[in-house]
């Protein structure tokens, strides 16, 4: 099994953004950016492509696969 892990509360943090200022930036409510820091939603790959996109950097430095045993 694996679990998705994402950086991106470092990312947002780095960039001195709020969760509501990504959320518009990429079209989503704050509540979806809490979800994925918090490691509760799987962004889809428009999403996880959008936020990489604010950020300037790969989907893979924001979101990656560990897996759990």
């Amino acid at each position: 099994m694996s679990t998705l892990v994402t950086q991106l509360k470092r990312y947002r943090l780095i960039a001195n953004m709020s969760q509501d200022e990504l959320a518009k930036k990429v079209n989503v409510r704050r509540e979806t950016i809490v979800r994925l820091e918090g490691g509760k939603y799987n962004p889809s790959i428009k999403l996880a492509f959008d936020i990489a996109k604010v950020f300037n950097v790969t989907i893979e430095e924001i979101f990656t696969y560990e897996s759990i045993n």
